[in-house]
């Protein structure tokens, strides 16, 4: 999806089946050397990671940046903790929210815009087992409708 100089690198199809999602909001991460080229190159994953805070800064954890190939000893860790740029009233109110409602933060893509890396972040409630099944139930639901309009509409 390209829409106003936005090219979608990685999503975070996981998120949206475990968390109701709210609160999105749009930030910066600092990354280093080789990570922009190994993201360009679509070697990035989101499953599993969160954000946390400390020393009022936030940090996203467990997100993978496959090493690039061309990177040889300026290779990173593919794992390793990357903050997020915010400011510090964003922060705080993100931060406030999480731990009196006890929801987690979770990242829901990965994108350039203008040339530069955001991520988007999420406030996000779990799921109970029951939920996801409704979820799946509803998916099914709409590719099953889809299926029959796109058979209806070839005038057989």
């Amino acid at each position: 999806m390209k829409q106003e100089g936005i090219k979608i690198l990685v999503k975070n199809s996981k998120a949206h089946y475990n968390y109701f999602l709210s609160d999105f909001l749009e930030c910066g991460i600092e990354l280093r050397g080789t990570e922009i080229k190994s993201l360009r190159h679509n070697g990035a994953s989101l499953n599993d990671s969160y954000v946390i805070f400390t020393n009022g800064e936030a940090f996203i954890l467990n997100m993978h940046i496959a090493p690039y190939d061309k990177g040889n000893i300026f290779n990173h860790d593919p794992l390793r903790t990357r903050k997020l740029l915010l400011h510090k009233m964003e922060i705080i109110r993100l931060r406030q929210k999480a731990e009196e409602k006890s929801f987690a933060i979770v990242p829901t893509k990965i994108y350039l815009k203008h040339g530069l890396v955001k991520v988007e972040i999420a406030l996000g409630k779990g799921k109970k087992h029951y939920d996801k099944r409704e979820a799946i139930k509803a998916r099914d639901d709409k590719r099953m409708i889809d299926r029959v309009i796109k058979n209806n509409g070839r005038g057989d």
